[in-house]
C-alpha cells in the first residue's frame, strides 16, 4: 500500500530537518502501536546521513554492538567498540559537532530494560553537548505509559528536553474512503464502516487488509479471523508490557466496556471487581478509555459512561477476547458466526463514533459530544459552533427509515433551551451519508 495522508506531519519533521544544521533537535513522537511511527519517519527524512536503530529488549553489551555496526553500514563512520550505551551516546553526540545527521532511536522506552539509569545518563550528555550539537535526534516509542512517565513525569531527567512533540494519530475518516476508493472504487458503505471498525484508521491494520485484497465488508471480516491471521493475537501483543502482572483485571474491565457496559455499577457486576483504580489507570495512565459525561454537565457529575477509544480494541475485546476458548481450538467459523449476529447492532454503535469523528474533523464545531439521561432521552451526536452560535443536534442509525426527528426534537428539549437564539440544525445520518 502506498504512502497515505501526513502531509502536516511529514512537513514538519522536514522542517525540523533542515533547523538541526544550526540547532540540536530533540523530537519525540509517539502513538499506538502500528499507527505507522516508522512509516513516517522513513517517508520525512532524506536530505541529510540518516541511522535508524530498533531498540530492542537484550543486553547493554549486545545493544552497543548493533548500533555501532549499524552507523558502520549506513553514515560509515566507525565509532569503535563500547559495552556502555551511555558512551555510545556521547560518542553519537561527538560525531554530531562535526556531522549533522539524523539520529531514530525507535521504542526507545526499552532502553530501561537494558540499564535503568540510561534516560538520567542520556539528558546529562544531551545538556552538556547540545550547545555544538547539529544533531537530528528523533525518539520514537509505543508504550504509552512508559513513554508518558519519560517524558511528561517533572521527576524524570528527559522532562521538558524534547524539543517538539508529536503524537501520531489514526487516519482520517477522508483518508479511509481515499484509500477504499482506490482498491474497490464501487465500494458501499457498509465496506467503509467495516474498515473503520476493524482498524480505527491504525495505518498497519488498513495496509494489512488491502494487501490481502480484502476491500468488502464480508472479506474484511473473513480476512481478521482467518486461520493464521495477525490479529487474533495483536491485543496481547499490544497490552501485555502494559499492564504486567495485573493483565487479567484490566482484560476483563475491558471486555466488559466493549460489550456495552459503560458505568462503573454495570461493570462492577459484569467482571465481580472494584474497578475504580483500575479505570482511572486505562483512562490516565494507559490512554485506553475515555470518561464521557453528557453534553452540558459539570466536570464531576456521576453520569459517567466509559468508552475503549480504540476500534480495533473494542472490537478485539468483543469477539476475539471474549471467544478464545473458540479462538484456541481454531474454531473461527464459531466466532465469525458471533461476529455476524451482533454486527448490525455492534456496527450501529461504530457508526455513532464515525460521525462524531467526522464532524470533529471538519473544523468547523469546537465541541463535539452526545447526550443522555440515565438510560433515557439519548442523543447520538452534538456539534457546537460557539462562534456562530450554531448547534447540531443528530440521531444516528443504519438506515436512515427508522430516524425519527420529531423524537429527536423532543428528547432535545432541555438542550435547546440552554441556546437561545442558536441556529439548530436536527439531522438523520445514516450510512448513506457516510
Amino acid at each position: 500500500m502506498k504512502f497515505y495522508d501526513r502531509e502536516n506531519e511529514v512537513d514538519t519533521l522536514r522542517k525540523i530537518e533542515s533547523s538541526s544544521a544550526e540547532v540540536a533537535q530533540m523530537t519525540v513522537i509517539t502513538g499506538r502501536r502500528r499507527i505507522g511511527k516508522t512509516a513516517l519517519i522513513k517517508q520525512s527524512f532524506s536530505r541529510i546521513p540518516f541511522v535508524y536503530f530498533f531498540v530492542v529488549r537484550k543486553s547493554e553489551t549486545l545493544l552497543c554492538q548493533e548500533m555501532v555496526d549499524i552507523v558502520r553500514a549506513t553514515i560509515g563512520e566507525d565509532l569503535g567498540e563500547f559495552t556502555s550505551f551511555a558512551r555510545l551516546f556521547r560518542a553519537l553526540m561527538n560525531l554530531s559537532k562535526r556531522l549533522n545527521y539524523t539520529l531514530v532511536l525507535d521504542e526507545f522506552q526499552n532502553l530501561h530494560y537494558a540499564d535503568e539509569s540510561l534516560f538520567s545518563e542520556i539528558q546529562n550528555i544531551w545538556d552538556s553537548t547540545k550547545g555544538e550539537s547539529h544533531i537530528n535526534l528523533v525518539l520514537c516509542g509505543s508504550v504509552y505509559s512508559m513513554m508518558t512517565k519519560i517524558f511528561d513525569n517533572v521527576r524524570e531527567p528527559l522532562y521538558g528536553r524534547a524539543t517538539h512533540r508529536i503524537n501520531l494519530r489514526p487516519f482520517r475518516t477522508a483518508t479511509l474512503k481515499e484509500i477504499l476508493a482506490d482498491h474497490n472504487p464501487a465500494y458501499q458503505p457498509d465496506d467503509l464502516l467495516t474498515l473503520y471498525l476493524l482498524t480505527g484508521g491504525v495505518a498497519k491494520y488498513v495496509e494489512l487488509l488491502i494487501d490481502a485484497g480484502a476491500y468488502t465488508k464480508d472479506a474484511m471480516i473473513d480476512s481478521v479471523l482467518s486461520y493464521g491471521s495477525y490479529f487474533i493475537t495483536e491485543g496481547y501483543e499490544m497490552l501485555r508490557d502494559e499492564f504486567g502482572k495485573e493483565y487479567a483485571n484490566y482484560f476483563s474491565i475491558l471486555q466488559a466496556i466493549a460489550e456495552g457496559n459503560t458505568d462503573r455499577g454495570k461493570i462492577k457486576n459484569i467482571t465481580n471487581i472494584e474497578p475504580g483504580g483500575y479505570l482511572d489507570k486505562l483512562e490516565k495512565t494507559y490512554g485506553l478509555i475515555a470518561r464521557q459525561r453528557p453534553y452540558l454537565q459539570p466536570e464531576g457529575a456521576r453520569n459517567v459512561r466509559y468508552y475503549v477509544l480504540d476500534n480495533f480494541l473494542t472490537f478485539w475485546f468483543r469477539f476475539i477476547h471474549k471467544y478464545r476458548s473458540a479462538v484456541e481450538i481454531d474454531n473461527m467459523d464459531y466466532v465469525r458466526a458471533k461476529v455476524q449476529a451482533d454486527y448490525n447492532t455492534f456496527s450501529g454503535f461504530i457508526l455513532e463514533r464515525y460521525f462524531r469523528q467526522q464532524y470533529a474533523e471538519a473544523g468547523i464545531y469546537n465541541i463535539i459530544s452526545n447526550y443522555w439521561y440515565r438510560d433515557a432521552d439519548e442523543i447520538d451526536l452534538i456539534a457546537v459552533d460557539e462562534t456562530d452560535r450554531q448547534l447540531v443536534i443528530a440521531e444516528c442509525k443504519r438506515q436512515a427509515k427508522r430516524i425519527d426527528l420529531d423524537l429527536l426534537r423532543d428528547k432535545a428539549r432541555a438542550i435547546v433551551a440552554k441556546h437561545r437564539n442558536w441556529q439548530v440544525d436536527y439531522r438523520a445520518l445514516s450510512l448513506d451519508d457516510m
